[in-house]
């Protein structure tokens, strides 16, 4: 089941059919309080959720989602018009694991939660192998990184990124690498959004020389 939370009566019929269509369940809400009504009562395999909202904006909606246990391991990709680089850095650090800008085409919306839905899939059936650094533990299989005995939510695509600087620790692991690995992609993604994240990921783990940059090339943990 995924939800989607949008308040355009036109975008939100026309995502909800064509998900539908697709044998991918979806149900739509225009206002947060029907919203935070149903997840009360059920929890959906992923949210799309738009910014400019009534009642409460989507980052308000994105931020309560990852405050609470039963909720912040839900996948969220961002549905929303803003598209300057402050609203974009805004929601990935709340814990937006995707960014569509509108308008979107179906197809590659269809595409991009299909991604993020492998993922999360793909995580409780890979070997439960535990990564140690320093003051860093993390479990494949459970999705679970610790910081010394604080335990450190990140969104999918930070346990990746996190996963292989560990995994090549002491190797560098260029942009065009990781955007290869990560999203899939050379061409749709920037490599600015590869910085953006490693950002995020350093300021989650309270140490910002445990992953060093290599100018112009890419990052390692050393």
């Amino acid at each position: 089941m995924i939800f989607l939370l949008e308040d355009d009566d036109s975008i939100r019929k026309l995502v909800e059919y064509a998900l539908n269509a697709q044998n991918m369940e979806c149900k739509g809400f225009a206002f947060p309080s029907d919203f935070w009504r149903e997840i009360g009562n059920t929890n959906p395999d992923l949210i799309l959720l738009d910014i400019m909202l009534p009642e409460e904006d989507g980052i308000a909606v994105l931020k309560k989602l990852k405050a609470k246990e039963t909720t912040r391991h839900i996948p969220v990709i961002m549905l929303t018009a803003k598209t300057t680089e402050y609203d974009t850095v805004l929601g990935l650090e709340t814990g937006a694991d995707d960014y569509i800008p509108k308008p979107f085409g179906i197809m590659e919306l269809v595409a991009r939660i299909k991604a993020v839905l492998r993922r999360y899939e793909a995580l409780p059936a890979e070997k439960d192998s535990l990564l140690e650094y320093e003051k860093i533990r993390l479990s494949r299989a459970k999705h679970q990184v610790f910081c010394g005995e604080n335990e450190i939510f990140l969104t999918v695509k930070e346990f990746e990124l996190l996963c292989i600087l560990l995994e090549n620790r002491g190797n560098i692991i260029t942009r065009e690498q990781l955007l290869s690995k990560i999203w899939k992609t050379d061409a749709d993604v920037e490599t600015r959004t590869v910085d953006v994240h490693i950002r995020y990921l350093r300021k989650k783990l309270s140490d910002e020389n445990i992953i060093e940059t290599i100018r112009g090339i890419g990052y390692r943990i050393k």
